[in-house]
């Protein structure tokens, strides 16, 4: 079984990137926020895997540490949610906000990732709730006295590498805040940056 790879990046293109090790080159996808902490093409790159051997062949899913790739595992293991699901999880927010909205009961952020309806989300909270404390960290704790919209902006900016004060930060600040978070989180960027 292929725990961890090590080797020089030769291509990516989100979900999807190649990975040379010893003349092999192995296909691997990873989660569209986890391509932010991928170097350039060319250097060399460090990732944990998960190998999926299915019908229709063996998959590489790789991650940038040891908590997304246990909580990949621990989310296709519930029915209905298979590996892209579980990507478009882990897309979305880093296992330490996961935990913090199955910790909160917070099925409504968890229903706007695509591929989540409202029974989804329900089952996600009652059957990973006994394992929140594999991903919780010191790291964003969710303030529920702001909108919802609000906090996925913060959860999306965390995911894509901002710290959680500065996403807090730069979201508190816009003129309008009673925005649907997708407007919300394209305001910040450009503020950011």
């Amino acid at each position: 079984m292929i725990g961890f790879l090590r080797g020089t990046l030769l291509e990516k293109e989100a979900p999807n990137l190649m990975v040379e090790v010893s003349g092999i080159g192995y296909e691997i996808q990873m989660s569209i926020s986890s391509f932010a902490h991928l170097p350039t093409i060319g250097k060399e790159v460090s990732l944990y895997i998960h190998l999926a051997t299915r019908d229709d062949g063996e998959f590489l899913y790789g991650f940038i540490n040891k908590e997304q790739r246990s909580l990949f595992r621990a989310l296709i293991k519930i029915s209905n949610i298979g590996p892209k699901i579980a990507l478009a999880i882990l897309s979305a927010m880093e296992p330490n906000v996961f935990a913090q909205h199955l910790a909160n009961n917070d099925t409504s952020a968890l229903e706007h990732i695509s591929g989540i309806g409202a029974k989804t989300a329900k089952r996600l909270l009652v059957e990973m709730r006994d394992k929140i404390s594999e991903w919780e960290t010191t790291g964003i704790k969710i303030d529920q006295t702001i909108s919802t919209p609000m906090r996925d902006a913060i959860s999306a900016l965390v995911s894509l590498g901002y710290k959680p004060h500065e996403a807090r930060h730069t979201l508190d600040n816009l003129k309008e805040k009673n925005l649907p978070s997708e407007d919300l989180i394209r305001l910040a960027l450009k503020k950011i940056k």
